[in-house]
């Protein structure tokens, strides 16, 4: 009887410990059990908005920002995007979701999630989606402005002494609304300044031959264009795995770059000319921009190539996230436009910000261009 009394005895005190330590061991309670949910493409894909996101999982921890990718063929596999926002949705502690880019299949995704939570604020970041139906759906909208680059980079392909202009891109890009405007803004533009605009039918990254395909295609067909037109020729791709290619072809060649589909100093410069970011300057802008400038100056292409002094994509990114934080932890009630434009200033340095006309909450901006 007394050996049963023992075992009794120890079986509610292990009851009892189990019990007192389950409240350490499970995620904060009330006010403080915030998450918020990223979700960006891979490397491959979108390499600044992947860095930018698990740069907030190393700051915040995997318990406070869960962070997924979509597919690379995010055309074919859509379904894939909605559930990877539905299942954030479905975790309650979870206050707000950031998606950047916002490829196709955003806008049902976010119609899925609100079937199961309303109380969910959702940021996006370069939509591919037509504008009026992405604002419908996402609170905050942040984009470049297309319309207006469909000036500044003609204009700044005629200053770097431009005569032809290659347009590369495919009917999936040129059906996005704003990509098809800004490069009729681009023909306009390009007309007026007495340069010859050349459409080029790129392979879409998201097909058949994928991202090695459509990169093949870039390094081949470069060179084609420099034999038939010289070296005062201008290239401009609409796609993000196609960058490091042309800009290394571009750079060869002797060629003019005005700036990337996403303009930015790390977006694919430093891939493209093997430029290695030392530990102690990572986020350092000025180191990369001084770096790109100085092999571009040995390979005695100067005034021929440049980007924008600020990261576009990670600043949409960092923008929508720090928002969407700032929201979840109760510092920020609901949609506060002068807000999401401070946190943007704040991330992307001196840059225009205006609405896309008739929709408040689809926010566009430009930056300044540094030529190498």
């Amino acid at each position: 009887m007394k050996r049963k009394f023992i075992t009794l005895l120890i079986v509610l005190m292990l009851v009892l410990s189990l019990v007192g330590c389950g409240p350490e061991e499970t995620a904060p309670a009330g006010e403080d059990a915030w998450k918020i949910g990223i979700v960006t493409g891979t490397v491959s894909q979108g390499e600044e908005e992947f860095v930018a996101a698990k740069e907030y999982v190393e700051e915040y921890g995997e318990d406070r920002i869960i962070h997924r990718t979509y597919p690379d063929k995010f055309m074919q596999e859509q379904e894939t995007t909605i559930s990877l926002v539905v299942e954030m949705a479905s975790d309650p502690d979870v206050k707000a979701i950031v998606v950047c880019q916002a490829v196709p299949g955003t806008a049902a995704a976010i119609d899925k999630a609100r079937e199961i939570r309303d109380d969910i604020i959702f940021l996006v970041g370069v939509p591919h989606e037509d504008p009026l139906l992405i604002s419908e759906k996402a609170d905050i909208c942040l984009e470049l402005d297309q319309l207006k680059r469909g000036e500044t980079i003609m204009e700044l392909a005629h200053e770097m002494g431009a005569k032809k202009f290659i347009h590369y891109s495919f009917p999936r890009h040129m059906a996005m609304e704003l990509l098809s405007q800004r490069r009729d803004k681009m023909v306009e533009t390009a007309e007026a300044l007495g340069i010859d605009f050349i459409e080029v039918d790129s392979p879409d990254p998201t097909g058949d031959a994928g991202v090695p395909g459509s990169q093949q295609f870039i390094l081949e067909d470069v060179p084609r264009q420099v034999d038939e037109y010289g070296k005062d020729i201008a290239f401009f791709n609409t796609n993000c795995s196609m960058q490091e290619p042309l800009i290394r072809k571009v750079l060869d060649l002797g060629a003019i770059y005005p700036e990337q589909c996403c303009p930015s100093p790390y977006h694919a410069y430093p891939g493209a000319l093997g430029i290695e970011i030392p530990p102690e300057k990572v986020g350092d802008v000025d180191y990369v921009l001084s770096e790109i400038g100085r092999i571009v100056e040995e390979k005695e292409n100067q005034g021929r190539m440049a980007t924008w002094k600020v990261p576009a994509n990670m600043a949409m990114l960092r923008a929508c996230s720090d928002y969407g934080i700032k929201y979840a932890k109760g510092e920020i009630e609901g949609v506060d436009f002068d807000k999401i434009i401070e946190i943007l200033e704040e991330k992307a340095g001196e840059v225009q910000v205006q609405p896309f006309e008739g929709l408040e909450n689809f926010l566009m901006f430009v930056g300044e261009s540094v030529v190498f």
